[in-house]
């Protein structure tokens, strides 16, 4: 039979035991705070009046619908921020990343960019827009093969300077031209299915 007067536990173990929680709870706990507290300086906030992070695109932005482009905005830029480029694909395409939109040099301010922009290589801003997928300058809206649905991602890049890519740009010229550019970046992303 086990008496308590045979039982004499470590006292160094039996300090463990107890400390380990506590330490472990206050290392957590203070990180957890830390990542609370923090603000990451390389993303920016990218939203659009039409849908949310995760929501379906509504039609008219569609191929089902007129196929116009949504008005999107953006919030706090990092300093030294001196134009902006923006790139809308689809990567659950089935030959590779679908390029809905190419819009670069668009000034930081205002601070949106409004619906419906025009297919044309220079806008009144001085912003220029490349070629997407299809071979044309400009928006070409989501329009997926099949029934199942697609991400589309809108990617708005802060960068450094304005570019100089040869236009109308295609989005690897881009990326190539924002190289070591990049201030900052935010994503957007929707779903559609026909």
């Amino acid at each position: 039979m086990f008496h308590d007067d045979h039982y004499r536990p470590r006292p160094f173990l039996h300090r463990t035991r107890i400390q380990l929680p506590i330490v472990l709870l206050v290392i957590f706990a203070s990180s957890g705070c830390r990542k609370a507290s923090t603000k990451d300086p390389d993303s920016v906030a990218l939203t659009s009046d039409a849908f949310h992070q995760g929501e379906n695109i509504p039609q008219q932005f569609t191929c089902k619908g007129t196929n116009i482009s949504p008005a999107l905005s953006w919030g706090h830029l990092p300093p030294g921020t001196k134009s902006l480029a923006l790139v809308v694909s689809d990567p659950d395409s089935f030959l590779g990343a679908y390029v809905h939109w190419v819009i670069y040099d668009l000034p930081p301010e205002p601070d949106h960019l409004a619906e419906r922009i025009p297919p044309a290589e220079t806008l009144p801003d001085g912003a220029r827009q490349g070629t997407n997928s299809g071979d044309t300058v400009g928006y070409i809206g989501p329009c997926p093969p099949g029934r199942a649905p697609h991400r589309y991602v809108f990617t708005l890049y802060a960068l450094d300077t304005s570019l100089n890519p040869p236009p109308p740009a295609k989005k690897q010229q881009l990326m190539q031209s924002m190289q070591g550019h990049i201030l900052a970046s935010g994503q957007l992303m929707g779903y559609f299915a026909r």
